[in-house]
């Protein structure tokens, strides 16, 4: 090992990094499966759009989304999971834009969007993508952004991109591992 790779902090492979991106899955698959897609056909599905950066500033590849806002409370998923299950929810159903959360699992208060400036090449997008999926696998390749998440308001399919590649669970496949199901 070389000196420089000795000094490097390797965000991806941090466990507390790695808890957050899994504990913000988690959130998002529950409010996707707290929403009745059959009670009422015009009512607004939740939808959402994270994204785990590193860097003090997203600036250069980001404008914010007008007054949308995180609320005040749950901003610390790892220390305040259920205001941050709140706050989310209430996003997911009500702002538009995507949330930053910053590598120390601190939720920015403004919600952005963001500008793709090289995007993955070749034909990467699936059929089911929507813009915000396209944007997410897109800044997924950044290198400060470490990971991705969105939540479809159209299906309900929670999707995590990392470096481009993803991983996709379509609604009825949601929290397999924690979730009781009848039959």
């Amino acid at each position: 090992m070389n000196r420089t790779e000795a000094l490097d902090i390797r965000y991806a492979e941090h466990e507390r990094v790695q808890r957050l991106i899994e504990t913000l899955r988690y959130h998002v698959e529950e409010i996707s499966l707290d929403y009745d897609r059959t009670a009422d056909p015009t009512a607004r599905a939740p939808g959402m759009y994270l994204a785990v950066v590193v860097g003090p500033s997203i600036e250069a590849h980001a404008d914010p989304m007008g007054d949308n806002r995180w609320p005040e409370s749950g901003r610390d998923p790892l220390t305040a999971p259920g205001e941050f299950a709140d706050a989310a929810t209430e996003v997911a159903y009500s702002h538009d834009g995507a949330v930053v959360i910053s590598v120390d699992g601190i939720v920015s208060r403004q919600l952005v969007r963001f500008r793709t400036v090289d995007g993955p090449s070749g034909d990467v997008y699936e059929p089911w993508m929507g813009a915000r999926h396209m944007s997410a696998l897109d800044i997924s390749t950044r290198t400060d952004v470490l990971a991705t998440l969105t939540l479809s308001q159209e299906s309900g399919r929670v999707t995590v991109f990392d470096d481009g590649a993803f991983e996709s669970d379509e609604w009825d496949e949601l929290g397999k591992p924690w979730r009781a199901v009848d039959g």
